[in-house]
């Protein structure tokens, strides 16, 4: 059996955690800029505040209904989930957690035995909860597909399941595919779950009932195989071992303002590939491929009907091959500058832009240009007492000129709550 461990409107979890006065009260979490409503809690959807809704779209609601809401806060929502992933790993044994994102885990639970999956499942779920204060949601079943498939009905229903359902019988797999929609299937997308239901395929127990052929020729080749494969019960998707080293890196964050000047961009394109290149040295990689994208404000078209129309921004590109491996600061910004320069034109509003590192290797068997001078040894020291300045005293006491001090272009975050994990003068206060 393989379970799915999943955390009940994260982000909101993560928000009463430190504020109980917050505990049954209706809270939504916003996206990058304020902008989309990415968390709610169970109140708050009763209060009909849409998923994904633009903030200004459901704002008059929420003072209606006094919804409290938060910016989103990702190194406390980062601490939290690393305490969730390390509680799940000290319960079970090496290898039996393969974390899934910042709020879900798939489990492997071939170690229980079938009549003790139930009271182990609650054990998880108690364990985790009292130990990080974040509830969870617990669906175990024959493989990934059907555990995401308990694990939504252990979420709808929480007070009759106790957020733990467990699809250990023919019987209740079919039941359960049965209640659940073709659209709310795991890897079953908004345009597949269209094009199935002109089959007449509206729920899950439909789509397990046609044959493997099927499956090929209209979901995607060996994707649809392995989709109703396990629909049908059979296991296909193996516990993935965890990926330690990442095969590109990327820094893009929208502008907190509309940003016009080089000025502000070349800021901006300085503090992310500054980023990058935390990231690269804390992975011991080099990179040797820097990409750069800006992305244009969407323009108003004129248009004789009642609203107006807008134009999608359309976005800039372009990269360079570095001489020398490099995951050093100055390298990488110098690049990123210099590709920034050649995109940005002057008169254009940005709304967002983006540095990219790709081609990683090693940083200790790097593989140097003949005819270019490799990384003077100091400059990798310096980096190092930057990077441990960092990180001591935290807020980049340490930085380059380029990067600017003002960065009136930083994102809008005028909601967000403290870092009480990872702040020492933002820590939590009793009284």
């Amino acid at each position: 059996m393989q379970a799915i461990i999943d955390c009940n409107s994260f982000y909101c979890s993560c928000e009463r955690l430190f504020a109980p006065t917050l505990q049954n009260a209706p809270i939504v979490v916003l996206s990058n800029n304020d902008g989309c409503i990415v968390s709610r809690s169970d109140e708050a959807k009763k209060l009909g505040i849409a998923m994904a809704a633009p903030y200004f779209q459901e704002a008059e609601r929420i003072k209606q209904f006094g919804v409290h809401t938060f910016s989103s806060n990702y190194h406390l929502y980062g601490d939290l989930s690393w305490r969730v992933m390390e509680t799940m790993r000290s319960l079970l044994p090496p290898g039996h957690v393969e974390v899934y994102s910042v709020d879900e885990a798939f489990v492997d639970l071939q170690h229980i035995a079938e009549k003790d999956l139930y009271d182990f499942c609650i054990h998880l779920k108690n364990t985790i909860e009292n130990w990080t204060g974040i509830s969870v949601s617990i669906g175990a079943a024959p493989n990934k597909v059907l555990s995401k498939v308990a694990n939504r009905l252990a979420k709808k229903n929480k007070l009759q399941t106790n957020c733990v359902v467990i699809l250990d019988s023919t019987q209740k797999i079919q039941t359960a595919l049965q209640k659940t929609p073709i659209e709310d299937v795991w890897g079953i997308g908004y345009k597949y779950s269209e094009k199935l239901k002109v089959y007449g395929i509206h729920t899950a127990l439909a789509l397990s009932m046609k044959d493997l052929s099927w499956g090929k020729k209209f979901l995607g080749g060996i994707t649809g195989i392995k989709l109703i494969r396990e629909l049908k019960g059979l296991p296909t998707h193996e516990m993935q071992a965890p990926r330690t080293e990442k095969k590109m890196i990327a820094t893009t964050r929208m502008f907190g303002r509309d940003v016009s000047s080089w000025q502000d961009v070349e800021e901006a394109l300085a503090t992310y590939a500054t980023r990058c290149c935390e990231k690269l040295r804390r992975q011991h990689s080099a990179a040797k491929f820097v990409q750069v994208f800006l992305l244009l404000k969407p323009v108003p078209q004129n248009n004789p009907s009642e609203h107006s129309h807008y134009h999608r921004g359309s976005q800039v590109s372009g990269y360079a091959v570095l001489d020398n491996p490099s995951n050093l600061t100055p390298d990488i910004i110098k690049a990123a500058l210099a590709i920034g320069k050649t995109l940005f034109e002057q008169g254009q509003i940005y709304k967002k832009a983006g540095v990219i590192v790709s081609e990683l290797v090693p940083d200790n068997v790097l593989q140097t240009n003949l005819f270019v001078e490799p990384a003077d040894a100091r400059r990798k020291k310096l980096m190092n007492v930057i990077d441990n300045m960092n990180a001591a005293y935290r807020n980049d006491v340490l930085k380059f000129g380029t990067t600017g001090t003002h960065k009136n272009w930083k994102m809008r975050s005028e909601k967000r709550s403290k870092r009480y994990t990872t702040r020492w003068d933002e820590l939590c206060t009793v009284r």
